[in-house]
């Protein structure tokens, strides 16, 4: 089996460090693993695969010095921008978790499960964009539904967890509830959200567009109709809610003819990486605590609409960090590999 030189971007951040986990529970064929970051990271150790690899500063020459094949980039969108093409030019397969190519037009937007034939199209640019954690999980729900019965439309509304916002997203959630037990939550001023997370909604995450939609629910709008080569309606409210890790979302879909709750667990439980966890008597569905640290979208709740048949409502959950980021990045390189 040929192997490969694998760079990780971001080497030391919640996403990074993932890959790492994740490319080592695949079993990955790697020849040489090389840990990238910024100056404050160089010399740190990363453990993988029973080993221990010394974090690089990340340059625009260390693709080409350290010959890799494959570099996943999780390091923000700025770095992406900066790097990412000299990673190409190098020969390199990219492969970013960030937001800064997704909607360009020469640059593939892939969830294997959905559209995997779109990483032939890697090298226009030498770049493969990984989607919005958000989005993916909910196409991993809608391709086969739509590829079934037509989708016309989708309302979806998401319960997104702190470390959406990395780890100081999680850490500010912990001070603040810390805080609350020792009845000083007044004295922490918030500073990675925009409001107080502990014991707290906030439907407001990245900015607000001239549309009053946020930034991250217009990618799920955009996102969405670009994997699936689609377009049909998506409307978006995305919310922050205090939970650690992994994302929910309540999803409303409008198809073109009638559709039954029945036939539509059937599809679903034949679809690649979705469970349905769909007994409510028994107090069974999809919750954060089930589906974090897995690499499956858990769909549940679904149910007819009680005014129109051909509407169907669903709640799903996945580990945004897994399913929305390092699993479905590792997932792009494997489809990659077999692939070419």
């Amino acid at each position: 089996m040929e192997k490969y030189n694998i760079a990780v971007v971001g080497a030391t951040g919640a996403v990074g460090e993932e890959i790492f986990r994740i490319l080592e529970e695949v079993n990955f064929p790697y020849n040489k693993l090389v840990p990238l970051a910024s100056k404050n990271s160089v010399g740190k150790e990363i453990e993988a695969f029973g080993e221990k690899f010394l974090v690089q500063e990340l340059t625009h020459d260390v693709f080409e010095k350290e010959n890799v094949d494959i570099a996943f980039f999780s390091a923000g969108g700025s770095v992406s921008a900066e790097f990412a093409p000299s990673a190409a030019k190098a020969g390199v397969v990219v492969i970013d978790n960030t937001s800064h190519f997704r909607m360009d037009k020469d640059v593939p937007l892939v969830v294997p499960e959905v559209n995997a034939n779109d990483i032939s199209l890697w090298n226009k640019t030498g770049i493969i964009a990984n989607p919005n954690c958000s989005t993916i999980q909910m196409v991993q729900v809608l391709a086969p539904l739509h590829n079934a019965f037509e989708i016309e439309r989708v309302d979806v509304s998401t319960y997104q967890a702190v470390s959406g916002a990395g780890k100081k997203g999680m850490e500010e959630l912990v001070l603040q509830m810390q805080k609350f037990f020792d009845f000083s939550l007044d004295s922490v001023e918030p500073k990675v959200f925009p409001h107080r997370i502990a014991l707290n909604v906030i439907p407001h995450i990245d900015v607000f567009l001239d549309n009053d939609y946020t930034k991250e629910e217009m990618k799920m709008v955009n996102e969405t109709n670009k994997i699936m080569h689609s377009s049909f309606e998506v409307s978006a409210t995305c919310v922050r809610v205090p939970v650690l890790r992994s994302h929910s979302e309540s999803i409303t879909i409008r198809f073109k003819n009638e559709v039954s709750a029945k036939k539509a667990r059937e599809i679903l439980k034949g679809a690649e990486s979705v469970v349905v966890l769909d007994n409510p008597k028994d107090k069974e569905y999809p919750m954060p605590t089930i589906a974090t640290d897995t690499n499956t979208t858990f769909v549940g709740r679904i149910r007819s609409d009680n005014y129109d048949k051909r509407i169907l409502h669903l709640w799903c959950v996945a580990d945004q960090i897994r399913i929305g980021a390092a699993t479905n990045a590792v997932r792009i390189a494997e489809k990659w590999i077999k692939l070419n």
